[in-house]
C-alpha cells in the first residue's frame, strides 16, 4: 500500500469511528442526554458531541493497531504453518475459543445469583452474526480464501481490542465500544483490497511515466486471482 492510500485509510477510519461513536453514544445514553435537547442546551450538546467523537477517534486508533497487527500475524501464520488450510484450521479453533471465553469468562466473573447465561450469549451471537456478514461480503468482493481470515479478524481481533471494557463490564461502554470497533474493523477489512489495487495502479503509472516502454507491458498484465485479504 502506498503512503497516500495508507493516510487515506487512517483518516477515513478515524471518521468512521468518530461518527459511529457519536451516533451510538447518543442512542445508548439518550436518557442522560435527552434534557440537553429538551431545554436547547446547545453548549452541552456540542461538548457531548465533541467528547463522543474524540472517544470514537480513540476506538478507531485501537482498531487500526489491531488491524495492522493482524496483517502481520496473518503473514507469520502462513509462513509458519506452510499451508493455508492448516493456518485456517488454527484460526477456526481460536475463533471458537474466543467466542467461548466471551460467554464463559464474563458469566463467571460478573453473573449475579439467579442470572441466566443466555443474557451473556447474546453479545457473542451478535459478534458472530456481524462477522459472518462481513466475511461473506468480503468473499463476494475477493474470493473464498478471504472468508476465514476476515471472520477471524472480525471476532478475535475485536475481542482483543475490546478487552479494557470487557474487564469493567459497564453496560454503556460495553456496547458503545463494541459497535465502534465492529464498524471500524468491518470498514478496514472491506476496503483493504481496493486500496491495495489502487496502490498497484499508482505504482504502474509512476513506472510508465519514468519508462514509457513499460506502458504496453502493464496493459497486458492481468491479475491471476483476487486478493485474499
Amino acid at each position: 500500500m502506498t503512503s497516500r492510500n495508507w493516510v487515506r485509510l487512517f483518516m477515513s477510519t478515524l471518521l468512521v469511528g468518530g461518527v459511529t461513536t457519536a451516533i451510538v453514544g447518543f442512542i445508548i445514553r439518550w436518557d442522560e442526554f435527552q434534557p440537553y435537547f429538551t431545554h436547547f442546551q446547545i453548549i452541552d450538546i456540542l461538548s457531548t458531541l465533541i467528547w463522543l467523537i474524540v472517544m470514537g477517534f480513540l476506538f478507531s486508533v485501537i482498531s487500526q493497531m489491531g488491524f495492522f497487527s493482524y496483517l502481520t500475524i496473518h503473514r507469520f501464520g502462513l509462513g509458519i504453518f506452510k499451508s493455508v488450510s492448516l493456518w485456517n484450521s488454527v484460526q477456526i479453533v481460536l475463533i471458537l475459543f474466543g467466542l467461548f471465553d466471551l460467554v464463559y469468562l464474563r458469566y463467571e466473573n460478573f453473573a449475579k445469583a439467579g442470572d441466566s447465561i443466555l443474557s451473556y450469549i447474546g453479545p457473542a451471537l451478535l459478534l458472530l452474526a456481524v462477522a459472518l456478514i462481513v466475511a461473506w461480503y468480503k468473499v463476494k468482493q475477493t474470493n473464498r480464501g478471504a472468508f476465514i481470515p476476515a471472520l477471524f479478524f472480525m471476532i478475535v481481533a475485536t475481542l482483543v481490542e475490546w478487552v479494557p471494557v470487557l474487564r469493567e463490564n459497564e453496560k454503556n461502554w460495553f456496547y458503545l465500544m463494541m459497535v465502534s470497533l465492529l464498524a471500524c474493523n468491518a470498514y478496514q477489512i472491506l476496503v483493504l483490497h481496493k486500496l491495495n489495487a489502487q496502490s498497484v495502479q499508482e505504482r504502474q503509472k509512476r513506472a510508465e511515466h519514468i519508462n514509457p516502454k513499460m506502458k504496453n507491458t502493464n496493459k497486458n498484465k492481468k491479475m491471476s486471482k483476487k486478493p485474499s485479504m
